[in-house]
């Protein structure tokens, strides 16, 4: 099973998610852990394959995390927030910037990693 890490502040934005959003997501993650694919996860679109995002929506609210496949070691979480926008709305740029940020800084330690150099997240 792949271990999860946490980019950034996700863990702590998702905790400031409502429990019940916390669970979905913790159980999607799960999941994904296991090697499968969540029922509520789907392609974050403009970032290739292995870039996936779990929606939730709750009391009016849609939640979402941004996570990654696309390396051997880890299960990456990119970002978690609360899409302020209303439905059918892109996602924010400066979420889509973040990720890719974020996205970048996880392929540079996975790098480090394969030549052992030390990184911190």
């Amino acid at each position: 099973m792949k271990p999860v890490r946490w980019v950034g502040s996700a863990l702590d934005d998702l905790r400031a998610f409502p429990e019940d959003v916390q669970d979905v997501f913790g159980f999607a993650l799960f999941q994904v852990q296991e090697g499968k694919h969540p029922v509520t996860a789907k392609p974050l679109r403009g970032f290739g394959p292995g870039v996936l995002e779990l929606v939730d929506d709750f009391d009016s609210d849609t939640y979402r995390a941004i996570y990654t496949v696309r390396f051997q070691s880890a299960v990456y979480v990119l970002h978690a927030f609360q899409k302020k926008a209303p439905r059918k709305i892109k996602t924010a740029q400066r979420d889509l910037d973040l990720i890719r940020a974020r996205l970048v800084r996880v392929r540079a330690m996975e790098a480090a990693q394969q030549t052992g150099e030390e990184t911190s997240e």
